[in-house]
């Protein structure tokens, strides 16, 4: 948590890639070529390594894959990543947001199933190596947080979370959060999503409060502990040489995380 955190990209700067990537895709094409979009492998763990001090951290020469548009397999996802690098311009360009909800409720059946659109977006962000919000996509907020907190968001609503009896939801634009005034709880509902995480790291930066994790004593409560402290493998993608989240250690193998990351942990330390 105390790590200085990844700094925005100008909406410049997204706009250039964003045109860098069509440019590309348009001289193929004048060449009589299929074009071909090049994404990282994000769900290959021969991407990472462990480091003692951060845990996952993501290799130098990481694997890609590559989406023709000449190819069945790839056609429909190279399709719908130029849909939406369309739908990204616009909103940089305008200065405008929306979250990953608005966009497939546009066109569901473009994209499908909102699954499809949220692995779209993480496959631009890498492939432009841009955070989300700097492509003013926004999650939908699944957090709630209570306590003596108030703040401004980018509109200029107040959100005072000690004025009700119940917690109040997470903003969708953590970043656009202006002001702070001065113990916090922040309730996940077990998903440890990106607007939570967010304002947790808000809080600490601006506040410098202690940190405390409290989830279940089970594999699935270390997970979530591990990404509010590391981040997310897909924010590993977008930066090298950065904190990641141990993700779903159970998908590698059944016992992997009592079999081997605990005992290394136990025996090496420095993991989590």
């Amino acid at each position: 948590m105390t790590d200085k955190p990844q700094e925005d990209i100008s909406r410049q700067d997204v706009l250039t890639r964003i045109e860098r990537v069509i440019q590309t895709i348009v001289i193929t094409v004048s060449k009589g070529e299929a074009p071909v979009l090049s994404v990282m492998n994000r769900s290959s763990w021969a991407n990472v390594r462990f480091h003692k001090s951060v845990g996952l951290v993501l290799k130098e020469d990481v694997s890609v894959k590559a989406l023709r548009c000449d190819c069945p397999s790839s056609a429909t996802r190279f399709a719908l990543i130029l849909k939406l690098l369309s739908v990204i311009y616009k909103l940089v360009q305008s200065d405008s947001y929306a979250t990953k909800r608005d966009i497939y409720y546009n066109d569901p059946q473009l994209f499908g199933s909102q699954t499809t659109l949220d692995s779209i977006v993480d496959d631009v962000s890498c492939m432009l190596k841009v955070p989300r919000r700097s492509l003013h996509v926004l999650a939908t907020s699944k957090g709630f947080i209570s306590g003596a907190l108030c703040y401004l968001e980018e509109d200029g609503t107040k959100v005072d979370c000690s004025s009700s009896s119940t917690a109040v939801p997470v903003s969708s634009n953590v970043n656009g959060i202006r002001s702070i005034l001065p113990v916090y709880f922040n309730h996940g509902k077990g998903v440890p999503d990106v607007n939570s995480r967010l304002m947790v790291r808000k809080l600490w930066d601006t506040l410098h409060v202690p940190v405390f994790a409290l989830v279940d004593a089970d594999p699935h409560g270390i997970e979530i502990m591990c990404i509010y402290k590391y981040g997310s493998l897909v924010e590993t993608m977008q930066r090298l040489k950065q904190k990641a989240e141990i993700q779903s250690l159970a998908s590698i193998a059944p016992h992997f995380l009592t079999r081997v990351y605990l005992p290394n942990k136990l025996r090496y330390g420095g993991w989590i």
